[in-house]
């Protein structure tokens, strides 16, 4: 019974150690945020229902963007790595829901995954995207003059994200140049990704029903996949206008509409076809060389 005892003992405390690992956030303006004047107190909760049966983990507050790289296995490892952008509207971070959970499913896979904590909420006199955009711009950089001590291909960083996470990967993919000042040679690195994958992005310009006009899409757009809901009302439109827009550049696209789904399911079990959809992500990975 000790020695039993001892090895479920020493089991945990692996476990734990390796959760604590990957716990190590990041800063990514050690120096200073641009424009940032005030230092919120950062706050989270799971007062704001479940999702799939489960509470949601809510931040809000963020002033220190970081981000906190989930190494792949060795084991599996394939070389790739994806930044990933939780939702929230701008407003606050479903830190799990959208973070957490995506980065233990792209570990799976054999890809290293890299969880961004943009700054929300949104500043007052700035665009609801205008701070987050320079936070992962910041991010990719970093993770492209890392990528040797990554164990990683520079060649081969994508860029997720869900919701309002997945207007920031759109605008992310659709920009080449940095929106503050350079801080050090990580930013000299392109702050674009080689590939995209969007989550019932929500990009959509509200009085026109049509996309945000920040997006900027041209041929250098990188290859995009966008997983959507029909009876997602808000975002449907804007998702099609997208893929059309993408097709119309030359861009590879690929897109996996469902009838039912709505908004907010991560990659939990909500009891409809959609929440199939990391598989059709796999066969995309697949395709594009991400993964084996």
């Amino acid at each position: 019974m000790e020695i039993r005892w001892l090895f479920l003992f020493f089991i945990e405390t692996c476990l734990v150690g390796t959760i604590m690992a990957q716990d190590n956030p990041i800063l990514l303006f050690p120096n200073g945020v641009p424009g940032e004047i005030v230092k919120l107190v950062e706050k989270a909760d799971r007062d704001g229902g479940k999702v799939g049966g489960e509470t949601v983990l809510r931040l809000t507050n963020v002033s220190e963007p970081t981000i906190t790289v989930y190494r792949a296995p060795d084991d599996v490892a394939t070389g790739a790595a994806i930044l990933v952008c939780p939702g929230g509207g701008y407003n606050i971070l479903a830190y799990d829901l959208e973070g957490d959970e995506a980065c233990e499913w792209l570990n799976n896979l054999g890809i290293t995954a890299v969880l961004l904590k943009y700054r929300i909420p949104r500043r007052e006199g700035l665009q609801k995207h205008e701070a987050p955009l320079q936070d992962a711009q910041r991010a990719l950089g970093y993770i492209r003059a890392h990528a040797e001590e990554m164990d990683i291909d520079p060649l081969r960083i994508g860029v997720m994200g869900f919701s309002a996470g997945g207007h920031l990967a759109a605008m992310l993919s659709n920009s080449q140049k940095r929106t503050y000042p350079l801080v050090d040679a990580a930013d000299k690195e392109s702050c674009c990704p080689n590939f995209c994958l969007l989550v019932y992005p929500a990009y959509l310009d509200g009085e026109n029903f049509q996309l945000s006009p920040e997006l900027k899409i041209s041929s250098e757009t990188p290859p995009t996949m966008l997983i959507q809901a029909e009876d997602d009302k808000s975002y449907i439109n804007s998702s099609l206008y997208y893929y059309y827009a993408l097709k119309e550049m030359g861009v590879p696209v690929w897109m996996h509409l469902y009838s039912k789904g709505g908004h907010g399911y991560g990659l939990r079990d909500t009891g409809v076809a959609i929440n199939e959809w990391p598989d059709r992500a796999e066969d995309w990975f697949r395709e594009l060389g991400i993964i084996e």
